[in-house]
């Protein structure tokens, strides 16, 4: 494993600076049929798991992608990714090819984190659509003073995580997560289809029964992109301030807001 790296915050808005984002990109214009009601979606959602349920075995992701793509559109999906690696997306995508898949730009993303989405865009049927904050790092910074994230974290993943997302999700039905059940403890009962109250749609985990090893696996087999930082001891890659190098054999999560009493961003409460 390589050495641990400094991520003190000179260094950290460095790199972000180095890195800048490409502007946000437009979802293609598409005819969509109208978005069917909450009420629906989630009866929906509830017959899905139990057809899973019922099977003989734990559904694979391509036996979950499959569901969906029985009973949605792809213009009605969406693929939420960190780019850490291009897995999900490339699971979904074999079955809803073009299908939305968001990144979101926080700001304070590592330089690979943004090759990476360049690569999954490059290499991918997928359309790939920036998802950024109401306000960027400086207006952020005027507003609350620099670096709110070593003050408030949760303020400031709400802020340019959690409400972006949601901001996102409007008019979709479903969207798919990488979360998987062997990243923490918080995640060890994830289903593999959940209505999701917050934000009003379904929530699709394909993965979520696939230990880190396994996917790494599926990546080299099928040459999936994934970031780089994953081979230098970065198993779960989030905003460059609050993501540090883990020791092997350690939660996956626990280089993550490592110096924090925090483990989840908000988006998957």
């Amino acid at each position: 494993m390589s050495p641990a790296v400094n991520l003190n915050a000179q260094n950290v808005n460095a790199r972000a600076a180095a890195a800048a984002p490409v502007p946000e990109r437009v979802r293609p214009e598409r005819v969509l049929p109208e978005r069917r009601p909450a009420l629906v979606l989630q009866s929906l959602a509830e017959r899905g798991s139990a057809e899973l349920d019922a099977l003989d075995h734990e559904a694979t992701a391509d036996e979950v992608v499959a569901w969906v793509a029985r009973n949605f559109g792809t213009g009605s999906v969406a693929v939420a990714c960190s780019m850490a690696d291009a897995v999900l997306p490339q699971l979904v995508a074999k079955q809803l090819p073009g299908v939305d898949v968001l990144f979101l730009d926080t700001g304070y993303h590592f330089p690979e984190t943004y090759e990476t989405r360049d690569a999954v865009a490059a290499a991918l049927d997928v359309t790939i659509v920036d998802v950024l904050p109401l306000t960027t790092v400086p207006e952020q910074d005027a507003e609350f003073g620099a670096e709110l994230f070593a003050r408030d974290a949760n303020l400031c993943c709400a802020r340019r995580k959690v409400e972006p997302l949601k901001r996102s999700l409007t008019g979709y039905e479903l969207w798919f997560t990488g979360v998987r059940r062997d990243e923490a403890p918080t995640r060890a009962n994830t289903p593999l289809i959940t209505w999701d109250e917050r934000n009003g749609l379904v929530k699709v985990n394909p993965v979520a029964a696939w230990t880190y090893d396994e996917l790494i696996e599926y990546a080299a087999l099928h040459h999936v992109p994934v970031n780089v930082l994953l081979s230098q001891g970065y198993p779960s890659i989030g905003c460059a301030p609050c993501t540090k190098p883990v020791a092997d054999g350690a939660d996956p999560r626990s280089g993550r807001w490592a110096t924090l009493e925090k483990t989840e961003c908000g988006l998957h409460l």
